[in-house]
Order: C-alpha cells, then structure tokens, then sequence
C-alpha cells in the first residue's frame, strides 16, 4: 500500500464531539476529506448542521447531533444514533471540553465539579459507551484532545489543567487495558487560535504569545486535525497510550494574561 493511502479512512465511522466549530470542526472535516462518515456532536444545533453539511460536500456521510457532553444519556443517545443510522463506530475523538482562567479561590465546588464533567468524565463515560461497538467489529481508534495546560503550572489553571492531566492519564490507562484491539491516543494542545481564544488576541497580545512559542506562532485548527488523522488512521497503528505535544514547541506558559 502506498504510504499516504495509509491516511485514508475510507467508510469508516467517526464520532467527534464538540464538532460544531474550532478543532472538533477541522477533525471531523478532516477524517471526511480522507473518506470517513463522521457523527458531529455538540450543543449548538446550528453549528454541527453546518460541519455535516460540509463534510457530505466531501463525499462520506454527515450526522448532526445535538449533545451535551456532560449528560450521560445524551451520550447514550448519540452512540445509539451511530449504530442505528450509520451501523458501526471505528473512531472517537473526544474533543469537546474547556474552561476559563480561574484562581483557586474564585473556584468553588460546583465549578470545579462542572470542570471534572465537562473535560474529563464526558470522554470516559462516551468511550465506555462506544468501545463494545469497536470490540464486536474491527476494533478502532480514541483520541482524547488534551492540553498543555495538564503539564504546564500556571496560576489560575487548577481546574482545567487538572482535568487534562487526568485526561491524559486515563488516555494511557484505557490503552493498556484495550491493545492491541483499540489504540487510545491524547494530542496536549497548546494555544490555538479558536473562537474561545480569538477575543483575547489584540495585536499587542498576539505579539506575546508568539514570541514566547518557540516556532513563532499560534496554532491553528488545522495543525491539530492533522495530527489528529495520523493517530487514528491506519498511518498510526503502531501508536497506543501516547500524549503527542501539538503545541509549537512550548515548554513553558505563552499565556500572557495575569
């Protein structure tokens, strides 16, 4: 086989949450692009509509499904809703999570609890749900989006950051625990320039943040699906229980803001 064959992901199934914008929409597009059928879940109606309408542009089949991560049933609903309408799931990212800045002391119990659901708890308990689906067939593939905010100490990141690191750990746990049947990946992404950052990017902020990334510049969206493809097509099927660094060499925090 041709070596960049080995990227396609001809008929597969894929589900992507957080699908409707930002990495979880430049994953999703990107699997299409190499032949995937992708079910894009979020909680904007509107936007997932959008990506699956792009990605059946590409060729493959598109779902849109609305879900909330941090409702288990929703998540039930949407592996019911690939299985049913698509007849299989190969592939999981778990992409959709995130949280503001916050001191210790501004976090309260519910804000830390909700931080756990959201970035963390979401990807196990969906995985939970999708790996009998993988098991039964040709095995697959999870990738779980991390952060570099889960190796990288900066204040006010308590919350967040412990959720990606233990979403990071979990990532090597469950690929133990599944090999060589499913290969459980994590990308620990650094600053990307998404919707969630791009109102803080002033001129005079942007300048920063490069200068303290070593290659110079802010990610895109585009730098992280592509990472993305290599761990979960075939290109990668000597990859199991990694955290690979997409995140422009940073060794230590590119956040400028007190």
């Amino acid at each position: 086989m041709p070596l960049l064959d080995r990227f396609r992901l001809t008929d597969k199934v894929a589900i992507v949450t957080g699908a409707g914008r930002g990495i979880g929409q430049a994953i999703a597009l990107a699997f299409a692009e190499m032949g995937a059928h992708v079910v894009c879940a979020a909680r904007s109606e509107a936007e997932i509509e959008a990506t699956a309408a792009r990605a059946r542009s590409l060729g493959p089949r598109a779902l849109a499904v609305r879900c909330d991560v941090t409702e288990p049933a929703q998540l039930d609903d949407l592996v019911r809703r690939a299985i049913a309408e698509l007849g299989r799931i190969d592939l999981l990212v778990n992409n959709a999570g995130g949280f503001p800045p916050m001191k210790l002391l501004d976090t309260d119990l519910p804000s830390w609890e909700w931080c756990l659901r959201f970035n963390l708890t979401s990807a196990f308990v969906l995985t939970r749900a999708c790996l009998p689906h993988m098991l039964e067939r040709d095995g697959g593939a999870v990738l779980n989006i991390s952060s570099a905010a889960g190796r990288i100490v900066r204040s006010g990141f308590v919350a967040y950051g412990t959720a990606k690191a233990a979403l990071s750990f979990m990532t090597r746990q469950l690929a133990a625990e599944f090999a060589p049947r499913v290969r459980v990946n994590a990308l620990a992404v650094g600053a990307v320039e998404t919707s969630a950052l791009r109102p803080f990017l002033t001129d005079e902020i942007r300048r920063q943040m490069e200068a303290m990334t070593p290659m110079r510049r802010i990610g895109t969206v585009e730098d992280v699906a592509l990472a993305a493809l290599w761990l979960c097509s075939p290109a990668g099927s000597w990859v199991t229980g990694k955290v690979v660094e997409v995140d422009g060499g940073t060794e230590s925090t590119n956040w400028p803001f007190d």
